[in-house]
C-alpha cells in the first residue's frame, strides 16, 4: 500500500466539507428567493421552468417545443 499523506487527507476533507456547507448556504437562499418570488404572486414552477430552459442550448428547447407540439397534436386526433 503506498503512502497517504494525512495532511492530505485533511485538507481535501475540510474542502469538501466547506464546499457542501456553501452548497447548503446556497439552496437556502435559492429557496427564499422562490418563497419571496411565490409572496410577489410568481408562479414558483413556470421560474422553475424557465431557469431550465436559460440552461438549455437554444436548439435544444426549440426541439422539445416542436416535440410537445407534435404530441398535443397528435393527442387531438385520437
Amino acid at each position: 500500500m503506498e503512502h497517504v499523506s494525512g495532511a492530505l487527507i485533511k485538507q481535501t476533507v475540510l474542502q469538501i466539507e466547506k464546499l457542501e456547507e456553501e452548497r447548503a448556504a446556497t439552496q437556502e437562499q435559492i429557496r427564499d428567493v422562490f418563497t419571496a418570488a411565490k409572496a410577489n404572486g410568481l408562479d414558483v414552477q413556470v421560474l422553475r421552468k424557465l431557469i431550465r430552459l436559460r440552461k438549455q442550448k437554444p436548439e435544444e428547447v426549440s426541439e422539445q417545443e416542436e416535440l410537445l407540439e407534435l404530441y398535443k397534436r397528435a393527442m387531438e386526433q385520437a
